[in-house]
Order: structure tokens, then C-alpha cells, then sequence
């Protein structure tokens, strides 16, 4: 008891050297994040052009959300950002995943996958859908001239042509899961030796050490991987501004192409109503995944 309380003595002790060195990190989280977020939640509430004082309605405090439900472009985004979360959540961190269990496996020819499955991932998202936009095209496109090869009538405008747009633009992110690798990858090798050692002497070979071991031990890289996966769809915006551009029609239309339009209609309350929309959304998914892959509870 004597060794407890001296070890508590010391920690309050050393508490405001603690807050001291975190003051930094509170500041720029107080400048760059919570406050332009609490302004976002109050003027998306608001009539706001830019240049004059955002203007508090009290008979119609939901006018910006009001628009944004009316809007043509709303619903197809929201059915967009549904489909895509559910390709993300399963097709996306599971190609990042197996990735990962092949290179801690360390299977013949790793290296060569690590190589060629890493590089094209540092390319930036903007670079990689004009390169798609390039594989994708009608006329002198790379697709388009291999299905010619056995079907020399086949003729696809995929990025301008329904229902082939949303999946040109899934395309261009859908293979490139280098975070969800690295993070499944870097739990694997945080796992004990000594539970793998003890699977084997009780006869697990292979895949039921990977099925019973491995991967519900890296229940929290994964769902963090989901995470992240899911709330890169909702500010997905490169990908389709510069192919698509949220057509044919409103098909790929998304919530981050309604907050830049409104930004440059200079409706600054009607693009704020977005974002806090994106935010909420945002937020539910890091709760329901939380809640799903019991991230709060120890792995061990």
C-alpha cells in the first residue's frame, strides 16, 4: 500500500508537466478542429453568403437542411454514399486485409506483392483518377481495347454512361488499400508468439490458426480500417470532379460535389448544412463500428 500511494504522490506530482507538454496539441485541436467545427454546426443554421454577417432566421432555422433535401442531386448522392460504404466495408478493407495476412505470412514471392501492391498506392487520388480516366476511355482507352479484342462492336463511354459511371469511379479506388494493409499488418505482428506456438501444439495448422487466432485478434485494425474506409467515401470528391463530374445526370453524384457547389454559389449556410451532415454521418459510423467490433473492450 506504502508503494501504491508513493506512485500516486509522484503522478499528481508530475500532472501539469503532463498538461504542459499537451497545451500545444490542445491549441492547434482548439484552432484547426473544434472551433471550425462549432461554427460549422451554428452557421448551417443560417443565411450566409461569404462577405456579409451570417444571418439567424428563428422562423425558419432549418432552411439550409430544407434546400438540401430538395436539391436533385441529394438523394442519388446519399444512395451513392450507401453503396459505396458497403463496397468499402467489405470488398475494399477485405482486399487490404488479405493483403496483409499474405505478407505476414510471408508466402513465396512477398516481396514482389509488397512491391508491386505498394508503389501505385502512394499516388495521390487526384493522379489516379485522371489515370483512370485515361484507362477508361471510349475511344483509345486500355479496357475498352482489350474487350475489342473478343468483342470488336463493344463501345462504353464508361465515365458518361449509366449504370457504368458508378463503377469506373469505384474502380479508381476500390484496389488501393494500402492504410487498411498496414494497420491489419502492423497488429499481426503485434501478436504473441507464445499463442501460436500454443495452437500448434493443439494441432492448428494453417488456415484455422489465421480463421481462430489471427483474425479475431485483429478485430480492432480492422474495424478501424472500416472506419476509415467508410468516411473517405463521404469526402470523396477528387475521384469524381475530375472524371465523371457527378453524371451522367446525378449517378455519381456525392455530398462532398453538393458542399463545393454551394461553396461556389457562394451559399456558405447551404454548404455548412452539408458538412455538418458529412460530420454527423462521420460520427455514426465510428460509433456503430465501435459498438459492432467491440473496440473498446481488450483484445488479450
Amino acid at each position: 500500500m506504502k508503494i501504491i500511494r508513493h506512485y500516486s504522490k509522484l503522478e499528481r506530482r508530475h500532472f501539469p508537466k503532463i498538461y504542459l507538454f499537451l497545451l500545444p496539441t490542445l491549441i492547434l485541436f482548439v484552432m484547426f478542429y473544434l472551433f471550425p467545427i462549432a461554427q460549422v454546426l451554428v452557421t448551417a443554421f443560417t443565411r450566409w453568403d461569404g462577405y456579409n454577417a451570417p444571418s439567424f432566421d428563428i422562423n425558419n432555422v432549418f432552411v439550409n437542411f430544407k434546400r438540401l433535401f430538395a436539391m436533385r442531386g441529394f438523394m442519388p448522392s446519399l444512395r451513392n454514399l450507401f453503396w459505396w460504404s458497403l463496397i468499402a466495408m467489405t470488398l475494399h478493407v477485405g482486399i487490404g486485409a488479405l493483403v496483409a495476412f499474405l505478407l505476414y505470412d510471408k508466402l513465396p514471392g512477398w516481396k514482389f506483392v509488397r512491391a508491386v501492391y505498394m508503389i501505385p498506392n502512394v499516388i495521390s487520388a487526384a493522379a489516379w483518377a485522371m489515370i483512370y480516366k485515361f484507362i477508361f476511355n471510349q475511344d483509345f482507352g486500355l479496357l475498352n481495347g482489350i474487350i475489342r479484342v473478343v468483342n470488336p462492336t463493344f463501345n462504353v463511354n464508361w465515365f458518361y454512361e449509366s449504370p457504368a459511371a458508378f463503377w469506373a469511379i469505384t474502380f479508381t479506388w476500390l484496389f488501393y488499400a494500402v492504410i487498411v494493409t498496414l494497420i491489419v499488418l502492423a497488429d499481426l505482428m503485434a501478436i504473441p508468439q507464445e499463442l501460436h506456438e500454443a495452437a500448434e501444439i493443439d494441432g492448428a495448422r494453417g488456415w484455422q490458426r489465421t480463421l481462430h487466432i489471427d483474425l479475431p485478434l485483429c478485430r480492432n485494425s480492422i474495424g478501424t480500417g472500416i472506419i476509415l474506409s467508410i468516411t473517405s467515401r463521404i469526402a470523396m470528391y477528387e475521384n469524381i470532379a475530375l472524371t465523371s463530374r457527378g453524371g451522367p445526370g446525378t449517378d455519381t453524384n456525392s455530398l462532398a460535389l453538393l458542399l463545393v457547389k454551394a461553396t461556389t454559389d457562394y451559399n456558405y449556410g447551404l454548404a455548412n448544412a452539408v458538412a455538418l451532415l458529412m460530420f454527423v454521418f462521420g460520427i455514426l459510423v465510428m460509433l456503430l463500428v465501435n459498438r459492432a467490433f467491440r473496440m473498446n473492450d481488450p483484445v488479450y
